[in-house]
């Protein structure tokens, strides 16, 4: 058996920084059309 390693370890900062990147403009845009959606139904 024979395990296999990454050629370059993650940086656990860049990975943060990076899921933040992406998950700030999602939960942004998700916010954003409910509550345009609760608009619907008032």
């Amino acid at each position: 058996m024979s395990t296999v390693q990454a050629a370059h370890p993650t940086n656990k900062f860049k990975l943060a920084v990076f899921w933040l990147y992406v998950t700030l403009p999602l939960a942004w845009g998700v916010f954003n059309t409910l509550s345009q959606a609760m608009k619907l139904f008032k």
